[in-house]
């Protein structure tokens, strides 16, 4: 699972050792930084009990390890609206 900007993550040991207390985290941006095959870099906020972000934070973790929460809403398809048309007429001066 390859996580999205704005997915939520319960991020534990089974992550990586340096998570002994699990923490809650949301994602920014999957940064593009070489790895181990499996491993990624994630770069967002940890956040408390409430869902407020408490510290901003990138963090290295396997892949295999994260277990999602909450998925990232799918943004809104940006919709076109037609041009109005202005009419154009010649305006008398002095």
């Amino acid at each position: 699972m390859l996580p999205r900007s704005g997915d939520v993550l319960h991020v534990t040991r089974a992550a990586s050792v340096q998570f002994l207390r699990p923490i809650t985290f949301r994602v920014i941006r999957v940064l593009d930084w070489p790895t181990y095959d499996g491993w990624l870099w994630l770069d967002g906020y940890e956040l408390n009990a409430a869902g407020d972000a408490v510290n901003r934070r990138s963090i290295f973790v396997q892949d295999a390890g994260l277990r999602q929460l909450q998925v990232a809403t799918v943004p809104r398809q940006h919709t076109v609206r037609a041009r109005r048309t202005i009419s154009r007429a010649p305006v008398a001066v002095g």
